[in-house]
C-alpha cells in the first residue's frame, strides 16, 4: 500500500518556478478569484430577482452539472488537440457569462447563463490543471500542485468577503464586471504560456480517452472528501445560526488560511517522504473536523473544526491531484484532470443534496456526525486501493 517517495534523480533539481509555471499559477488565481466573488453573492442576486430557496439551489446546481458535462470532452480535446485553445476558449466563455449576468431580468435567463458559465469553468479549470502538470517536473509534482492549488485557498480567503463588500457598497453590475475583469486577466496571463502539446507519438502508445483508469484511486478519494465539503458550503451558515452564531465568517477565514499554509508544505513532504505520511493524517483530520462540528455550540469549537478541516483538506486535495498526475501517461493528462475534477464536482453537488435530505430528518448536528462517514470511506479507499507504483 505504501506510496514511497520518489528516488532522488537529476530531475529532482529541475526548476519549479519557471515562467510558464508562474503564468499558469497566476491564470489559476485570477480564475478562482473571479468565481469566488460570485459564490456568496449570487444567492442574494437570486433574491433580488424575486427567486426563492429552490431557485438558489438550481442556480448553484446547474453550474456544477454543466461543468461535469464539459470536463470529459475538454479532457479528451486537451490530449488530442492544442491546449491553448481549450484554456482560452473556456476563459472567453467565463468572461461573456459574467458580463451577461447584468442582463438577467429573471431566473430563467440567469439559469441559462449559469449553465454557460459552468461550461466555461469546466473547460478552463480542466485545461489549467493539465497545463500545470505539463510544466511541473515529475519529481516535484506534489510540491508544484501544492503551490498551484494555493489559488483556491487565497481566493476563498479574500474573494467572498470582497464580493459582499461590492454589492453592499456599489452594485451587482460592479460585481459582475469585476468578476469578468479577473477572468480577462487570467486570459492575458494564459497568452504568455508556452504550451506543451503531448500527442500520441507511437502506434502502441496509450490512446486518449474521456476518463482515465489510472486516476480511479485519487478520484474516488477526492469524491468522498468533497462529499464532506458539500455539507459545509451548503449548511454551515444555517447550522451556526441555529447555534446562536450570527456571523460564521471567521470559520471560512481560518479554514482558508490554514489551507493556504498547509498546501506547499504538504506537497514538499509528499515528494520527500511519500503520499501516506500526508494523506492518512489528512483524512483523519477531516473525520475529526466533522465530529467536532457535530458537537459545536460555541464559536471556538467551530474555529477548532475549521483548523482541522483546513489542514486536512489542504493536505489531501493537492496530494490526490499530484498522485493522479504522477501515474498518468503524458498524453492522457487531460483525461486525468477530467476524471479527477468530475469526481470533485460530483462529491460537492451530490453531497449537498444527500445532506439536505438527511438534515430534514436528523437535524444539522447529527447530519454532521454522519458526514464523518465519507471521510472514513475515503481513508479505507486510499488504503485498500493502494499498491506500489512506478517510481520517478
Amino acid at each position: 500500500m505504501q506510496d514511497s517517495a520518489s528516488v532522488p534523480t537529476k530531475s529532482s533539481s529541475l526548476p519549479l518556478w519557471t515562467k510558464d509555471f508562474m503564468l499558469i499559477s497566476l491564470t489559476n488565481l485570477a480564475m478562482f478569484l473571479g468565481l469566488q466573488l460570485l459564490l456568496p453573492t449570487l444567492p442574494v442576486f437570486v433574491d433580488h430577482l424575486g427567486g426563492n430557496d429552490s431557485h438558489v439551489g438550481m442556480v448553484i446546481g446547474i453550474f456544477t452539472v454543466s461543468a461535469m458535462i464539459i470536463r470529459p470532452w475538454a479532457g479528451f480535446m486537451l490530449d488530442t488537440k492544442e491546449k491553448r485553445g481549450i484554456l482560452i476558449g473556456g476563459l472567453t466563455v467565463f468572461i461573456v457569462s459574467a458580463i451577461a449576468y447584468n442582463w438577467a431580468a429573471g431566473i430563467v435567463f440567469l439559469l441559462l447563463m449559469r449553465f454557460l458559465h459552468g461550461l466555461g469553468w469546466g473547460a478552463c479549470t480542466t485545461a489549467a490543471g493539465t497545463v500545470a502538470a505539463d510544466v511541473i517536473p515529475l519529481s516535484r509534482m506534489g510540491e508544484g500542485m501544492g503551490y498551484f492549488g494555493l489559488a483556491t485557498a487565497i481566493s476563498m480567503a479574500v474573494a467572498p468577503a470582497a464580493g459582499i463588500f461590492i454589492i453592499n457598497n456599489y452594485s451587482f453590475t460592479h460585481l459582475f464586471l469585476i468578476s469578468a475583469a479577473l477572468a480577462f486577466f487570467a486570459l492575458v496571463f494564459s497568452l504568455g504560456i508556452k504550451y506543451q502539446n503531448i500527442i500520441q507519438a507511437a502506434a502502441n502508445a496509450p490512446k486518449p480517452t474521456l476518463y482515465e483508469k489510472s486516476a480511479l484511486r485519487p478520484s474516488l478519494v477526492i469524491f468522498f472528501v468533497t462529499t464532506t465539503f458539500g455539507s459545509i458550503v451548503s449548511f454551515l451558515v444555517l447550522y451556526a445560526n441555529q447555534r446562536g452564531i450570527d456571523n460564521i465568517g471567521p470559520f471560512f477565514t481560518i479554514f482558508a488560511l490554514i489551507m493556504l499554509i498547509s498546501r506547499p508544505f504538504s506537497g514538499i513532504l509528499v515528494d520527500k517522504r511519500g503520499y501516506d505520511i500526508v494523506v492518512i493524517p489528512g483524512l483523519l483530520l477531516l473525520v475529526g473536523a466533522m465530529l467536532i462540528l457535530a458537537a459545536s455550540d460555541t464559536m471556538w469549537m467551530f474555529l477548532f473544526a475549521a483548523a482541522f478541516y483546513g489542514l486536512g483538506f489542504g493536505s489531501v486535495q493537492p496530494s490526490m491531484q499530484a498522485l493522479a498526475m504522477r501515474d498518468a501517461e503524458p498524453n492522457r493528462r487531460g483525461a486525468v484532470n477530467s476524471t479527477f475534477f468530475s469526481a470533485f464536482d460530483l462529491g460537492i453537488g451530490g453531497g449537498a443534496m444527500v445532506w439536505g435530505i438527511l438534515a430534514q430528518f436528523t437535524g444539522y448536528s447529527l447530519m454532521y456526525a454522519f458526514a464523518s462517514i465519507p471521510g472514513i470511506i475515503a481513508l479505507l479507499t486510499y488504503i485498500m486501493l493502494g499498491k506500489p507504483k512506478r517510481q520517478v
